[in-house]
């Protein structure tokens, strides 16, 4: 199944939740997908995600030439961020053998990238593409930083982790036009209906 990479499926805040987040309603089993099953699509999420995330990445364009060759290195680093900020969340706390897992994963994403970065550059300064597993794992590690996860939030409508930025750091909804306004009309069906059975 071809996805289509609108900015919705964006709604993360950074590249590392993004790709979190493709795993869809995550925990529901009978309902739950993985919009990577395809390799294919790893290499048209990232195309996408070098519009999406143009300031994340400092402008750098994201490769990923041979989706098949990195989807393992990809789909650990993708498990072990959702598994230790999932888990944070719900803990408040990021747990010691869960930052193992996911340092191990993105040392791997790492290996042989040839990169250099810096903490003007978290991407590196290079002109050239940075491979998607890199800044997969430069992105999921830039969240261990301590305001990350105070400011990440679980969608309650599909389940998704995002970064809250706004000011107060009240949002509800990993975005406010699909879940917070599916919300909305559930919200109201089930008023209506509570009023006819009242009537």
């Amino acid at each position: 199944m071809t996805v289509s990479w609108t900015a919705h499926r964006f709604s993360g805040g950074v590249l590392a939740l993004d790709t979190a987040n493709t795993v869809v309603l995550r925990g529901d089993a009978e309902r739950s997908f993985d919009r990577f099953a395809d390799p294919l699509e790893i290499a048209r999420f990232a195309v996408a995600a070098t519009t999406f995330r143009v300031d994340e990445l400092e402008g750098r364009a994201l490769a990923a030439p041979a989706p098949h060759a990195i989807a393992d290195k990809v789909l650990a680093i993708r498990e072990a961020t959702d598994r230790l900020f999932r888990r944070g969340v719900a803990t408040g706390a990021l747990a010691a053998s869960d930052m193992a897992e996911l340092l191990k994963a993105c040392a791997d994403g790492l290996a042989g990238s040839g990169e250099t970065f810096g903490p003007d550059a978290p991407f590196g300064r290079s002109e050239r593409p940075i491979a998607f597993e890199a800044a997969l794992a430069v992105s999921a590690l830039s969240l261990m930083a301590a305001d990350s996860l105070g400011r990440m939030r679980i969608c309650p409508n599909c389940r998704w982790l995002f970064i809250d930025r706004s000011r107060n750091g009240s949002r509800l909804w990993c975005d406010m036009a699909v879940c917070g306004n599916r919300q909305k009309a559930k919200r109201h069906y089930n008023r209506r209906k509570e009023e006819v059975l009242d009537a």
